[in-house]
């Protein structure tokens, strides 16, 4: 029937727990919620909309309009064969007469090694970054500003206090496991920044430091996290991040 509605489908991947800020950014592109499934660390949401006709030309004008792309393409490569032609012959002219080297043997600009080993080894804080101080405070676990950071400093070593989220096994691994972390102390109860997760790792991949060094680690645990920057995946809004240290506080 020519009114009858087609939609369109998307499952996407959230944090369990914290399933809300996804369908509420899904929401305000126009899906629908229909259903979800929960895992042990995350939950599948499935999403529907309407899909948007197409919309729909007369023959004729569809084939004029192929005709005068055409038309316009051909004359587009016409011209920049002739400009082609032209800087091929007056560029070596212009060299010869002027007696100068090309840009190309310039010997080009590096930075000093010193400065760029220095800007690589610094370690990122929410005191010395307020890009990063800003990016703890978001409330909102898929907003693209934790894309923008991921794509940024993807390599880079990054510190903060905060708390163990969530933690489930790594498949059936019975010594590896699946972290969520936050900002702050509240553990279980965290409501805002982004959802760091470390992924398959044991406790001795944590690195655990400090005054107090528990035999183990659970939910709710408080450290001072130091970790490798990762991808944002966002499908599922996990930041990912790989340990390089957890010191006790």
């Amino acid at each position: 029937m020519a009114d009858e509605i087609t939609y369109e489908y998307k499952t996407m991947q959230a944090v369990r727990g914290v399933e809300g800020p996804v369908i509420s950014k899904m929401r305000k592109d126009g899906w629908e919620p229909v259903g979800q499934t929960q895992g042990m660390l995350r939950t599948a949401l499935d999403f529907r909309r309407p899909k948007k006709p197409l919309p729909r030309l007369p023959i004729g004008v569809a084939a004029g309009v192929l005709v005068l792309l055409a038309g316009v393409i051909g004359l587009g490569v016409a011209l920049e064969d002739g400009g082609g032609k032209k800087d091929t012959s007056d560029k070596p002219a212009a060299a010869a007469a002027s007696g100068q080297p090309s840009v190309s043997g310039q010997p080009s600009a590096i930075p000093a090694p010193d400065a760029a080993a220095a800007a690589t080894a610094e370690v990122i804080t929410p005191q010395n970054d307020p890009e990063f101080a800003a990016l703890l405070k978001t409330a909102d676990s898929c907003d693209d500003v934790n894309r923008a950071f991921a794509a940024k400093h993807k390599g880079r070593t990054v510190a903060f206090d905060g708390s163990i989220v969530h933690m489930a096994h790594h498949g059936d691994a019975a010594t590896r496991y699946d972290f969520l972390l936050g900002p702050g102390d509240e553990g279980p109860k965290t409501g805002t920044g982004p959802a760091f997760t470390y992924q398959d790792v044991n406790t001795q991949q944590l690195k655990l430091t400090g005054q107090d060094v528990p035999a183990g680690v659970r939910a709710g645990d408080r450290f001072r996290f130091v970790a490798e920057v990762g991808e944002f995946d966002a499908k599922s809004c996990l930041f990912f991040l790989k340990p390089v240290s957890t010191e006790t506080r």
